[in-house]
């Protein structure tokens, strides 16, 4: 009887539909996916080559995804860590920012606060060996180096340092090290002040206060103007944040609405601690996602000036979401809308280039000339005071600085690559009596004498670059410039590095003169 029941369960067990536990979707099938498992496994066993089918599995996900939207994406278990650690504001290290000189590890500069800092390393050390392994001379990948130099806080590492012709030792301490979304902080003028956010971490508000209070409270900043160049975006929270500072009373920030996901409005407290007369914000083509919320919100209350190029045009709010496999899902479940309601994501169902449209903008002379870019949606919204604006295709600025590419040659791409390298090694063997040792000195009075020029050509042309006379005479001004502002770096840090290169900035040069004539009185 026993045998009959277990025979009889069996075979019932067998009629059953076979249900995966470790396979949990929504609206509950595994059908698809067991599909797919199947496939997957058949190509692993019976395909006629050895195939890696987790590179296959990831590549069909990827094709899955890109039919959904651009921003919708599957991150593998391997490529998940470096993703939060890029978002969290920090990591765990030892703390440098490096560059490779002629097959050698140099330091650009030691992390303030960081572990390599309270060691004693030095600008321009040159590391020899990390764990008495050598790196010095030889071919070596900085994916692999950052490995090396990475690891679990409070283990230690060894690295040897080369500093005079000495070689000595340190054993470092890896410690968490943060990365700052707010890259500099410095009055402009007497009234104007200036911060460079490059991303919206979720450290990127905590950074922004700590810039903007001594700027307040030391210098009597009145002013401000937010650089957003070049910056993709991040947190949500923390650009409505910033915004709160902005608006001294309540407004709406931003709101976003979903398919399944609620209408979700952002508002100011009206409980800024500072009192920011005008502001200014700087966008370009590279603005995109956060850093377009905040240019929208600025412009549709008409707070203060937008100036630039048009910005990327991303507006899709995305959530991500843990996988069993340990890797993660970034889904678009919104849209986010600015608060005059437009909705600034540029087309994509039609747009078989959406990914290379910075290129195509450049090609058809829309960076250069305003008036050659025409946005697909011509619906009207209008701002605080009545003017127009439209939604569909990023945040189109209030004043337009076009994009100069007077000097953009071969010779001068060919050049940057090597500009960094050598203003380090220039600076080992310069005269530093004849460089001012004051930042402010140095911005107004030192730059590039003619020769280092010529020792940058000779240099690069040892790495196989050559010199062509006339693309040289167009680009010999801005080759100066940029390597005024690496000397720079050298001597005074980010600081002032951003102070030589904003002096000669014509979006920072036409903020400074609107904030001062207050050419248009904006509310706040």
């Amino acid at each position: 009887m026993l045998a009959v029941t277990l025979a009889i369960g069996m075979f019932i067990g067998q009629q059953l539909p076979h249900y995966d536990q470790n396979v949990r979707m929504l609206g509950g099938t595994t059908k698809g996916a067991g599909t797919l498992d199947e496939i997957l496994r058949y190509v692993q066993s019976k395909y006629v080559d050895t195939v890696d089918v987790e590179d296959l599995r990831h590549e069909t996900l990827d094709h899955l995804l890109s039919k959904l939207d651009p921003h919708s994406v599957y991150i593998s278990p391997d490529e998940l860590k470096a993703v939060e650690d890029d978002m969290s504001g920090d990591f765990e290290g030892v703390g440098i920012e490096f560059l490779m000189v002629d097959d050698t590890m140099q330091v650009v500069t030691p992390l303030s606060g960081g572990p390599s800092e309270a060691a004693g390393i030095q600008a321009g050390d040159k590391i020899v060996s990390i764990n008495d392994t050598t790196i010095a001379g030889i071919k070596i990948d900085n994916g692999l180096i950052y490995k090396k130099l990475r690891g679990e806080k409070g283990s230690s590492v060894k690295l040897g340092i080369l500093r005079g012709g000495n070689l000595r030792y340190f054993n470092i301490q890896r410690a968490l090290i943060p990365v700052h979304s707010v890259e500099v902080a410095y009055m402009l003028d007497e009234q104007t002040g200036y911060l460079k956010i490059n991303k919206f971490t979720d450290k990127t508000y905590q950074e922004f206060m700590e810039g903007l209070g001594p700027l307040v409270e030391e210098h009597g900043l009145q002013n401000l103007v937010i650089d957003l160049r070049g910056n993709p975006g991040g947190y949500l929270e923390e650009a409505t944040e910033i915004l709160g500072q902005i608006f001294t009373e309540g407004k709406l920030l931003v709101y976003t609405k979903g398919r399944t996901d609620d209408k979700k409005e952002y508002k100011s407290n009206g409980r800024a601690r500072f009192n920011i007369q005008n502001v200014a914000v700087l966008i370009d083509e590279g603005t995109a996602s956060a850093s377009e919320i905040m240019a929208g919100a600025i412009q549709d209350w008409d707070r203060g000036w937008v100036i630039g190029r048009r910005s990327y045009g991303k507006g899709l709010v995305q959530e991500q979401y843990p996988l069993s496999n340990g890797g993660g899902l970034r889904l678009t479940i919104a849209r986010y809308y600015t608060p005059s309601g437009r909705c600034i994501q540029r087309d994509y169902k039609h747009d078989n280039d959406y990914s290379h449209d910075a290129e195509r903008r450049l090609k058809n002379g829309e960076l250069s000339d305003a008036s050659k870019g025409k946005l697909a949606d011509s619906t009207k919204f209008y701002t605080g005071y009545g003017r127009i604006v439209y939604g569909g295709g990023g945040i189109t600025p209030d004043v337009f600085i076009p994009l100069d590419t007077s000097f953009s040659n071969d010779l001068y791409f060919s050049l940057r690559q090597h500009l960094i390298q050598f203003a380090t090694r220039w600076m080992e063997t310069a005269d530093r009596s004849a460089i001012p040792t004051d930042m402010n000195n140095f911005a107004k009075s030192w730059f590039a004498p003619e020769s280092m020029v010529e020792e940058l050509l000779a240099y690069s042309g040892k790495q196989g670059v050559k010199n062509d006379p006339k693309q040289l005479a167009n680009c010999r001004s801005e080759i100066k410039l940029q390597l005024k502002s690496r000397i720079a770096k050298i001597l005074f840090g980010d600081v002032g590095m951003y102070k030589v290169m904003n002096d000669d900035d014509p979006a920072v040069e036409k903020a400074l003169h609107l904030l001062k004539t207050g050419a248009r009185v904006a509310k706040k």
